[in-house]
């Protein structure tokens, strides 16, 4: 079962935490980017983070990749440090600053993924326990075909893990993503049930899409900190806090998004 931070409820943090969820292909990371971008528009703090992106262990990861070396196991561990580190160093504190954070997966990802490769669902909860309860999760629902098209238009070639190669499910590495992403389909299926995700059709307009989206959000928008004077990124940097714009300087296209 998902926590709530340190005490166990977000209700105790300041901020508000949306997380977007859905097999690849599906729009999501299109449409947190548009939630982002309008959220920051209307002077809001926000901090972004993603899914397997702390430096601390990005490397191991990548590591075990290119030599296939990452059991199911082993891949749960990685990326639930890799979880760890980005909520203690990057999600909390800025809950605790009163800054919106938006997620591109969260646990479920883990759920879902390391689920079907064989996990046990239960440890799986109990592992991410510490992860504090959104606010709001999505769930970007969209036919198997349609994502799998979407993916593979223009791809070269597949990665091992990515096309489930480690399973065994075929010789064929196409084929065998297909059956992998199907599997993962129906565990996001479960999930969805379980924890209450609210489920997007992401077959409709992306404006349509997102429109459900900033509906759902707004009411929980009162009291959130947001940016009485100057830049977003100036902001940022001053409440110590990472963001999606605070690689580079701002630009004045990022600061009227």
């Amino acid at each position: 079962m998902v926590g709530g931070g340190k005490d166990g409820s977000l209700a105790q943090l300041k901020g508000k935490l949306f997380i977007v969820e859905g097999v690849d292909g599906s729009g999501k990371s299109t449409q947190i980017d548009l939630l982002h971008k309008w959220l920051v528009s209307q002077g809001y703090l926000v901090v972004f983070t993603e899914w397997n992106s702390s430096p601390i262990v990005k490397a191991t990861t990548r590591r075990g990749k290119r030599e296939k070396l990452l059991t199911p196991m082993s891949f749960s561990l990685i990326h639930a440090a890799d979880f760890a580190s980005r909520v203690h160093m990057q999600i909390l504190p800025a809950l605790e600053a009163g800054a919106i954070v938006l997620a591109d997966r969260y646990v479920y990802t883990a759920y879902a993924r390391d689920g079907v490769r064989g996990v046990n669902r239960e440890w799986l909860r109990e592992l991410y326990s510490f992860a504090p309860a959104p606010t709001l999760a999505f769930y970007f629902d969209v036919p198997l075909t349609e994502a799998i098209r979407r993916i593979l238009e223009g791809r070269p070639a597949l990665k091992w893990y990515e096309a489930g190669m480690d399973l065994g499910l075929s010789e064929d590495p196409y084929q065998s993503f297909q059956i992998f992403q199907g599997m993962i389909r129906a565990e996001y299926d479960r999930i969805v049930d379980e924890h209450k995700l609210i489920r997007i059709d992401a077959t409709q307009h992306l404006i349509k899409q997102q429109q459900r989206v900033r509906d759902a959000v707004m009411p929980h928008l009162r009291d959130v900190l947001r940016v009485d004077s100057g830049s977003v990124h100036t902001a940022l940097s001053q409440t110590g806090l990472l963001g999606r714009y605070l690689d580079a300087p701002a630009t004045p296209a990022e600061e009227d998004v």
